[in-house]
């Protein structure tokens, strides 16, 4: 076997190729966009080159034949942001049915970060947003994965564990029909918060559309921002994030609280768009636009699924969560049926008051992802995240 850093156009095809091949038998594995993968090693187009650095490999048989692929990264702003040590990440993992060959990847990895000063490594996560590629799937092979959301075979899950890897927190992805009952709390939580008539909870209107970037980084910096790896959002950021959902965005799935007229919820959903993209086959060439275009006039897609929810600190206990919900439910049950299904992505085992906010709902656990991390000192305590408070 011979490993060879991804430098040249053909070392980065084989980079997107392998996994088609891997997973050409897998039914309900669907091909992310060639783009969305590119995107994230191009430093014009992912802001993390700008505090950070990146490198991927491929792996060779001995007939040059690939049969591994990984990356490794370092962000310089959050590698000792909640952490004991120096940590950086690995991901986009992907092997043959072969312990020899992923330990040569991980050694890789942790070769490249040892050299660059980091004591541990995170892995499988993403060189940018928590919301992408991040965690490898230990349950719920038999869904399909939803947008830039990790899909792998079930034998990584031993591959990670026999080198060594702990479980540094899990990630939920909840499900529920849109239609049928929410638990009776919910509404009594809406009932509270009505006793204030500086509340106000609605989705997104036409004309707040040039504000939403505002909104999303109002309550998200106050929300989650500064909680162990996560940092701030910028103005930039923000735009940029509104600008990536503008071409699916559903104004009834975009729901915030407000509390005398400045933001301080939000309960964000998108269409999940792989429910459509599954058909173009990771190209959005010509042919792939008018395939989108086609099952998006057809409403082919029939599922939602969350990105966002979060609470301000100062308006928490106070039944602001249950109020958007019970509005949203208003919106998607009785006024706009459009969606049938509906999923809460990357709920982290370290929030338990968003779980119960979900149990409220009536969702139940249909994937759950493992964040692992890696100490290179293994005679050094292991510590899981901390539970948010």
């Amino acid at each position: 076997m011979k490993i060879l850093e991804v430098l040249s156009g053909a070392e980065a095809r084989e980079f997107l190729l392998l996994p088609v091949r891997l997973y050409q038998n897998e039914p309900h594995w669907i091909r992310p966009l060639d783009k969305d993968i590119e995107t994230v090693f191009d430093p014009k187009t992912n802001k993390a080159f700008r505090n950070g650095e990146c490198i991927r490999w491929i792996l060779l048989n001995d007939e040059d034949e690939t049969i591994g692929r990984v990356a490794a990264f370092i962000n310089h702003k959050t590698a000792l942001k909640g952490n004991d040590q120096p940590t950086g990440g690995m991901g986009f993992f992907e092997c043959i049915n072969d312990r020899l060959a992923a330990n040569v990847l991980f050694d890789q990895c942790r070769s490249w970060l040892a050299s660059k000063g980091m004591d541990a490594m995170d892995g499988p996560v993403n060189f940018g947003s928590r919301d992408r590629w991040w965690g490898l799937l230990i349950e719920g092979f038999d869904r399909e994965p939803n947008y830039q959301c990790n899909y792998n075979f079930p034998y990584y899950q031993e591959f990670f564990e026999a080198y060594g890897f702990k479980v540094y927190f899990y990630q939920f992805t909840f499900h529920r029909p849109v239609q049928g009952p929410l638990s009776p709390k919910l509404a009594q939580k809406a009932e509270m918060v009505k006793k204030d008539p500086h509340y106000a909870f609605r989705h997104l209107r036409k004309d707040e559309l040039s504000r939403l970037p505002q909104y999303i980084l109002e309550v998200y910096n106050k929300a989650w921002a500064n909680r162990s790896e996560n940092p701030e959002l910028s103005i930039a950021q923000a735009n940029l994030i509104v600008k990536q959902m503008k071409p699916i965005m559903d104004r009834r799935l975009l729901y915030f609280g407000f509390y005398k007229d400045e933001p301080v919820s939000f309960f964000l959903s998108l269409p999940e768009i792989n429910q459509i993209l599954k058909y173009v086959d990771g190209k959005l060439g010509l042919i792939g636009k008018a395939k989108f275009l086609w099952h998006s006039w057809r409403k082919t897609n029939r599922k939602a699924f969350g990105i966002l929810f979060g609470v301000v600190p100062e308006h928490q206990a106070k039944g602001v969560d249950g109020a958007m919900v019970m509005e949203s439910r208003r919106v998607l049950q009785d006024e706009y049926k459009r969606y049938d299904e509906y999923e809460m992505n990357w709920i982290g085992d370290f929030n338990p008051k968003m779980i119960n906010v979900v149990a409220q709902v009536g969702a139940e656990v249909c994937k759950r992802h493992a964040t692992y991390r890696k100490l290179f000192d293994e005679s050094k305590p292991f510590k899981r995240a901390p539970i948010l408070q």
